[in-house]
């Protein structure tokens, strides 16, 4: 019942925020920390960028998704310039890898695209997702204005007041800056390597510890 109720607040609270934040963007204020870059009336893109894991798993959650247009995955938050697959592997960068979606905002919602990362994650790892350990696979949500600000932090209370996890979200939110696209071997790996992104995927056990965290929450996006 905990399960359903949550499925449906979820799902009210996707639709709200889509239609409350279509028709308007709020201002950056010089109290804020992110750049206001633009979910706004009349777009024909935007930038939303997630980390959570392996980015090779993080971009296969999007690759196929109505209204997005592209899933890249790169390197976020760190600071060297262009750094490469190796430097960040050593987790000294800073870096984390992440995915940059771009989308058409008329045809799909930063809220609906926030539900699909939440729910391909454990968002209350710490460090990590399921095999992947260390800083560069650590979950954060890099936010490019007040309006995915807002919405995040929305969907996130939505989630801590809801009973369903046994520790605290351990998904950070920051203000997004300079993306750098991985490697042309990264990219859509999963399309590319289906027989040993799947053996990968099987052998982390991502999915089954998904399945166990969000129990009858659990969407198989």
């Amino acid at each position: 019942m905990r399960a359903l109720t949550l499925r449906k607040t979820l799902a009210a609270l996707t639709a709200a925020t889509a239609l409350a934040f279509a028709t308007h963007a709020f201002a950056a204020n010089g109290k804020d920390d992110v750049v206001r870059v633009g979910i706004i009336a009349n777009a024909k893109t935007a930038i939303a960028t997630f980390a959570g894991g392996c980015f090779w798993t993080m971009e296969h959650a999007f690759d196929d998704v109505p209204g997005v247009l592209a899933a890249t995955s790169g390197y976020s938050g760190g600071h060297v310039a262009n750094p490469s697959y190796e430097q960040v592997s050593t987790g000294n960068t800073g870096h984390v890898e992440s995915v940059q979606v771009r989308f058409d905002p008329a045809k799909v919602s930063y809220a609906h695209l926030l539900d699909i990362y939440f729910h391909r994650i454990d968002p209350t790892q710490v460090g990590g997702q399921a095999c992947d350990h260390g800083d560069e696979y650590r979950s954060v949500i890099f936010v490019a204005d007040a309006v995915q600000l807002r919405q995040a932090q929305a969907y996130m209370g939505v989630l801590e007041k809801s009973g369903l996890f046994h520790a605290p979200l351990a998904v950070q939110l920051r203000a997004a800056d300079a993306f750098y696209p991985a490697e042309g071997y990264h990219q859509h790996f999963a399309q590319n390597n289906p027989a040993y992104y799947e053996r990968y995927r099987v052998g982390c056990g991502r999915d089954r510890r998904l399945q166990a965290v969000w129990g009858k929450a659990f969407k198989a996006y």
